[in-house]
C-alpha cells in the first residue's frame, strides 16, 4: 500500500512516457466544483480581512508552482521528472508533476497549516530553563511535511498510479526534507515580514512563476 522509494523500473518509466500534459481527454465537471470551493474560501477570507491567512496560502502555493516548474524542466532535460501523476488519476494535468486536484489542494494547504498554529505565533514547545524550545512555526511545518510525505507514499502505491516516482533515490525522505518542509515554512513565516515587504515578496514570487510559465510553456519545455 505504501511505497517509500522509486523503483527505477521500466514500468514507472512507461507510465511517465504516456502522460499527456494539458489534455482534456479525462476532463469532467469536478474541475469547476473544486475551483468554486477554492474561490469561495479565498473570497471569504478577503471579506473577513484575514489577510495573514491569504498571504500564507499564496506563499505555499507560489513555492509549489516553482517546484512544479523545476520538476517539469528536469523532465525536459533528463526525460523523467522527480515525480509525476498519471493520466488515469486526474481530470487534467497542468504540468507533468501536478494535476488540477493536487494543485488546488496546495492552494489551500498553506492556509490550513497557518491556521493550525497556536494563537500565539511566537509560542515555543518544550521550553525550559536550559532549552529555549522549538518554534511552533518550525514544529508545525515539520509536522505537516511529515503528514504530506506519508500521504504521498500512499498515493505512490495506488493501483491507478496517482503518484509516480521513477528514480530509485527519490522517495519519502527527500520529498519530506527538500519539498514539503520548505512549502510549510513559507506559509508559517511569510507573516513575520512587515506588511509592505510581505506583499512585495509575494508579488516577486508570483511574478517569477508567471514569467516562467509564459516563457516555458510556449517554448514546449514544460
Amino acid at each position: 500500500m505504501f511505497v517509500f522509494w522509486g523503483d527505477g523500473g521500466d514500468g514507472a518509466k512507461s507510465l511517465v512516457e504516456q502522460i499527456i500534459v494539458r489534455s482534456t481527454e479525462n476532463f469532467n465537471w469536478t474541475f469547476i466544483f473544486i475551483l468554486s470551493v477554492v474561490f469561495y474560501i479565498y473570497w471569504d477570507n478577503i471579506q473577513k480581512k484575514h489577510f495573514d491567512v491569504i498571504a500564507a496560502g499564496l506563499a505555499t502555493y507560489g513555492v509549489h508552482w516553482l517546484y512544479e516548474i523545476g520538476n517539469a524542466v528536469i523532465a525536459h532535460i533528463w526525460k523523467y521528472p522527480l515525480w509525476s501523476v498519471s493520466n488515469q488519476s486526474t481530470t487534467f494535468i497542468l504540468l507533468i508533476g501536478v494535476c488540477w486536484e493536487l494543485s488546488m489542494m496546495f492552494s489551500l494547504s498553506g492556509m490550513i497549516c497557518y491556521k493550525m498554529l497556536p494563537e500565539d505565533k511566537n509560542y515555543r514547545y518544550f521550553r525550559s530553563d536550559s532549552f529555549k524550545g522549538i518554534d511552533c512555526k518550525v514544529a508545525g511545518a515539520i509536522s505537516m511535511a511529515l503528514l504530506f510525505a506519508l500521504f504521498e507514499s500512499f498515493l505512490a502505491g495506488t493501483s491507478n498510479h496517482s503518484f509516480i516516482w521513477v528514480y530509485k533515490w527519490w522517495g519519502v525522505l527527500p520529498v519530506f526534507i527538500t519539498t514539503y518542509i520548505p512549502f510549510f515554512l513559507a506559509c508559517n513565516y511569510i507573516n513575520e515580514l512587515p506588511d509592505k515587504k510581505k506583499w512585495k515578496v509575494l508579488a516577486c514570487l508570483w511574478g517569477t512563476v508567471a514569467l516562467l510559465l509564459v516563457i516555458l510553456i510556449p517554448a514546449g519545455i514544460i
